[in-house]
């Protein structure tokens, strides 16, 4: 890889390469999917057994859509003893730490007569997506959990699940078993737009939910934006990304195998390293090239490095940090001599891995923080999923006699500037009532 000196022309058009990536699609993707919302809006469970037969499961039936309580159970007898480990594991910890996300009704009588307040409600029906993974060959396990354990902690009384079954109309045993541990009431046998569209406007086999989350391809996206608004969605993501912010301490070989592990994702996946060590640089590049020729899904981690990957060197540590607050990227590792004193300048990233034995995949499937974050620069604003994203806050307030009259006249006042006579009128008519 081209390693480039930062500042210059030629890192500003990299960089700006990189970070003008996203959601590319083409017209005829939006129109397509537009259909597809419109015949499942209008056609309900016929619209989603022809989509299903199409591209999933020729022979799929209505009776079908729904995973019976069989097949789940038969999901977890069938998947290994170490696969069960690993899922207690991981699902243990995700559950600890969105348990510190919960949130609080709360009442304050802040000033006499007055009482102020807000209620906090779990939305009534989630729905999770999780993708089919070529065919069921690669199934999303950790999806499952990162969307249904955080429902499940904000208290929402239904949660269901949506997944592409294979051609035969099974669905893997692997996501079955994940979602019976997240606590997922109902996992449906439908895929791509066409499940974001049931979700969203529901059908006679599939009732709407109030909030869809989770990830998928061009076509899921474009579902989830269309239907944004109309239920609430979790987030428009974007390709991933890693930056790697390292100093001459970082192992070469650590910082190339995380860079990798982001580049196979897809080939509009981006994996930057910025170091202020151009030994370093090179010595990444090195391994780099090592390391690549032995991945299984080596075309695709090449082409992203190609189109997308950055070698950058900066002048010090200050201006690593500048540039990665600069990026926001979805993941950024700090892999430099003493992280803990540097890790509170960095303002903007999806989450942040801390010291060389870090590494974002720790993130993605162990550690507990939900793998679910901004892309292609929105950290500058917004967060990873969390508990948040199944509640709603609702305000209570309430005025004694005497409280309404000691501020009703500022009230009539804003109301009137604002040319809002009915406004001030509906207080008004209390003021002169209230004196009878």
């Amino acid at each position: 890889m081209k390693i480039y000196q930062y500042p210059s022309q030629a890192a500003e058009k990299r960089l700006s390469r990189i970070e003008q990536r996203g959601l590319e699609y083409q017209h005829k993707d939006l129109i397509a999917v537009q259909r597809i919302l419109n015949d499942v809006r209008k056609s309900g469970d016929e619209a989603l057994l022809k989509f299903g037969r199409q591209f999933d499961a020729p022979k799929l039936k209505l009776d079908q859509l729904i995973v019976s309580k069989d097949e789940i159970s038969e999901a977890v007898r069938s998947v290994a003893p170490g696969f069960k480990r690993a899922l207690n594991r991981a699902a243990r910890q995700i559950e600890s730490f969105h348990g510190r996300q919960r949130s609080n009704s709360w009442i304050d009588t802040p000033r006499p007569g007055t009482l102020l307040g807000q209620m906090v409600h779990p939305v009534d029906a989630a729905g999770v997506y999780v993708p089919g993974g070529k065919g069921g060959q690669t199934p999303l396990v950790s999806s499952v959990l990162m969307g249904a354990i955080p429902a499940r902690i904000a208290g929402v009384p239904r949660i269901v699940m949506a997944t592409p079954p294979t051609r035969d109309g099974s669905v893997s045993p692997y996501l079955l078993a994940a979602a019976h541990k997240a606590g997922v009431d109902t996992v449906y046998k439908i895929g791509s737009a066409w499940a974001i569209a049931a979700l969203a406007y529901g059908t006679a086999t599939v009732p709407k939910v109030d909030v869809i989350v989770g990830p998928g391809n061009i076509y899921v996206t474009l579902a989830k934006k269309l239907v944004a608004g109309y239920v609430q969605i979790d987030m428009i993501a974007g390709p991933s990304e890693v930056l790697v912010l390292a100093d001459r301490t970082a192992d070469p070989e650590y910082v190339a195998a995380d860079m990798l592990a982001q580049a196979e994702h897809d080939p509009l996946a981006s994996a930057m390293l910025v170091t202020d060590s151009r030994e370093l640089a090179e010595a990444v590049d090195r391994a780099l090239e090592r390391q690549v020729n032995k991945l299984h899904r080596k075309d695709i981690a090449q082409r992203s490095l190609k189109a997308f990957g950055a070698l950058i060197v900066v002048p010090n540590t200050i201006s690593a940090i500048e540039l990665a607050n600069r990026i926001a990227p979805e993941h950024l590792e700090l892999i430099i001599a003493e992280p803990f004193a540097r890790v509170g300048e960095i303002r903007h990233a999806g989450a942040i891995f801390v010291g060389p034995f870090t590494p974002e995949p720790v993130g993605d499937y162990v550690a507990g923080p939900n793998h679910v974050l901004p892309t292609a620069g929105t950290a500058r604003f917004s967060s990873a999923l969390s508990v948040d994203h199944f509640i709603k806050k609702t305000s209570l307030i309430h005025y004694d006699g005497r409280a309404f009259q000691k501020e009703a006249p500022d009230i009539i006042r804003l109301a009137e500037i604002e040319g809002l006579g009915a406004h001030a009128q509906s207080v008004k008519v209390r003021m002169q009532r209230s004196k009878k």
